[in-house]
């Protein structure tokens, strides 16, 4: 985490892999297939050439995952939780985030609003 005392404006977050389950056979109705997946790195989602993702499957996976990209206490749902229901009620779908990569980033390289700036909002 950041320590101003050194100089040091780093801080970490986990990249994502995101992942159509289901049972096996199961229908899935958004035209994704099981296996198929996107990445998050940083705040960049990478598809693989070929796949796309529903925008509604999206949405539901969305709001979490930047708290599933930050550092959590062992014992937080955030931490053991990694599947989100598909948004149609008549599809067993599921999306799988695992955690697959601490990666390092410096706050004066995500942000123009400099550190001391944001004391007031602790």
């Amino acid at each position: 985490m950041s320590n101003d005392a050194t100089g040091d404006e780093g801080f970490e977050l986990w990249d994502l892999r995101v992942e159509v389950v289901a049972p096996e056979g199961a229908r899935i109705w958004c035209g994704a297939n099981i296996g198929d997946y996107f990445e998050l790195r940083g705040e960049m989602l990478h598809l693989p050439p070929g796949q796309g993702i529903s925008i509604y499957s999206l949405a539901s996976v969305l709001p979490l995952l930047a708290a599933k990209q930050r550092p959590t206490d062992k014992n937080d749902w955030m931490t053991t939780d990694a599947e989100i229901a598909c948004p149609d009620p008549n599809c067993p779908s599921r999306l799988k985030i695992t955690r697959t990569k601490l990666r390092r980033f410096n706050h004066s390289d995500t942000t123009a609003v400099p550190l001391g700036d944001n004391d007031a909002n602790r």
